[in-house]
C-alpha cells in the first residue's frame, strides 16, 4: 500500500470536520457549543448534515466530542457498547435517569467503558475546549440514541424535533415532520424503570482504567484494557489494547480485520512495507485487514496510543447492575 492510499484511511486531528447540529440538544442551553465528530464508520448522529470521515466498516464506530468549559452532552442510552477516552481537558461522566446515580471525573488519557442500558451524560469541567474520543459497539452503533424523556422535552421548547424515524427537524429553519411521520414517542414510566441506577462504587472499578495504571501496565508488552481478560473485563465487539514507548517493540503486527491506532500521547512513528507516516495525539488511523505494520514513538518523550480491533462477540449489552 502506498502512502497516498494509506493517507486516505487517516484522519487528522486538524482535518476533523464538526457538526454542531448532530442531537437533539443542540440548541438547549449549555448544550449548544458542543461538536460532534463522525470519524470511521455512520455514527449515530441525528443530523442529515454530519460529515463521515471514513465509511469503511470496521465492526465498530470512532467519533469524538469537542466542547468547551462547562459544555454538556445531555442524558442518554446506547443499546450497544459506548467507550471515552480522554485526548485533552478534564471531564465529568454522571449517569443515572436524572444524572445523578454516579459519576466519575476523568483525566487526559482515562478510559471509561460505560455501562450499557443505563443513561450517562458528560461535561467538559476544564479550563480550556477538550476533547473525548469515543468507541461504539458495531457497525450501525446501536441503532441510534435513547434520549431521556426531559431532554426530547426540553429540545422541543427549542425548536427540535426528533421524529419516530430517529431524524431530526429543526422548526426554526422552517422544517417540520413530514405528513404521516409522528414524533418520537417518550419513553413511559415502565420502559424507564428497566434502566438501572448502580451507584458509582458498582461502576468504577471494572469500567474505569487510569492513564498513568495503564502506563505502569505496560511496561513490557502492551495491555488489554477491553477484551475478555482485560483490565476492564468486556466483550462488546471489540478490543482495547494500550501501547507506550516501553511497549512497542514486540510490534510488527497484523491482524484479520482492519485495526486503528489513536494516539494519546506523542508522536508515533507506522511502518508498513511500501511507507510510512507520523501520528499525533488525535490523529485516527484505520490499519487494513492483513497489513503486517509496526509503531514506534518517533521523538523522545511520553508517548502512548489505544489500539482498537473488532472481534466475533455481539455488540449488545454484556453488563448487568450487581445483584
Amino acid at each position: 500500500m502506498t502512502p497516498h492510499e494509506m493517507e486516505a484511511r487517516i484522519v487528522r486531528y486538524g482535518d476533523l470536520k464538526p457538526c454542531r447540529t448532530a442531537f437533539i440538544d443542540a440548541h438547549t442551553p449549555g448544550s449548544d457549543r458542543k461538536e460532534n465528530f463522525t470519524i470511521i464508520g455512520g455514527g449515530v448522529s441525528e443530523a442529515a448534515d454530519q460529515h463521515v470521515h471514513i465509511s469503511l466498516p470496521h465492526g465498530f464506530n470512532i467519533g469524538a466530542a469537542g466542547q468547551p468549559p462547562f459544555c454538556r452532552n445531555s442524558l442518554h442510552s446506547h443499546r450497544t457498547a459506548e467507550v471515552f477516552f480522554v485526548l485533552s481537558g478534564r471531564w465529568r461522566f454522571f449517569w443515572g435517569r436524572w444524572g445523578n446515580a454516579g459519576s466519575v471525573v476523568l483525566e487526559e488519557g482515562d478510559i471509561f467503558n460505560i455501562p450499557t442500558g443505563i443513561f450517562r451524560g458528560f461535561e467538559n469541567i476544564g479550563t480550556d475546549y477538550g476533547m473525548i474520543m469515543a468507541i461504539l459497539g458495531g457497525d450501525d452503533a446501536g441503532g441510534g440514541v435513547i434520549w431521556a424523556p426531559q431532554v426530547i422535552e426540553e429540545a422541543q421548547a427549542h425548536g427540535l424535533v426528533l421524529s419516530e424515524e430517529g431524524k431530526l427537524y429543526d422548526s426554526r429553519k422552517g422544517a417540520a415532520l413530514p405528513d404521516g411521520v409522528a414524533p418520537m414517542p417518550l419513553l413511559t414510566e415502565a420502559e424507564l424503570a428497566a434502566f438501572p441506577e448502580p451507584a458509582a462504587r458498582e461502576v468504577l472499578p471494572n469500567h474505569v482504567a487510569r492513564y498513568w495504571d495503564l502506563v505502569a501496565l505496560s511496561d513490557r508488552r502492551p495491555v488489554e484494557v477491553i477484551g475478555e481478560t482485560g483490565v476492564l473485563p468486556d466483550r462488546p465487539g471489540f478490543e482495547v489494547s494500550f501501547v507506550t514507548r516501553a511497549s512497542a517493540g514486540g510490534l510488527p503486527q497484523a491482524h484479520d480485520r482492519p485495526s486503528v491506532l489513536m494516539p494519546v500521547k506523542g508522536h508515533w512513528r507506522v511502518t508498513w512495507a511500501g511507507g510510512e507516516t507520523v501520528l499525533a495525539p488525535g490523529d485516527t488511523m484505520s490499519v487494513p485487514e492483513g497489513l503486517t505494520h509496526g509503531v514506534a514513538p518517533s521523538m523522545t518523550g511520553e508517548a502512548a496510543l489505544y489500539h482498537v480491533v473488532g472481534t466475533d462477540d455481539p455488540a449488545g449489552q454484556t453488563w448487568r447492575p450487581a445483584a
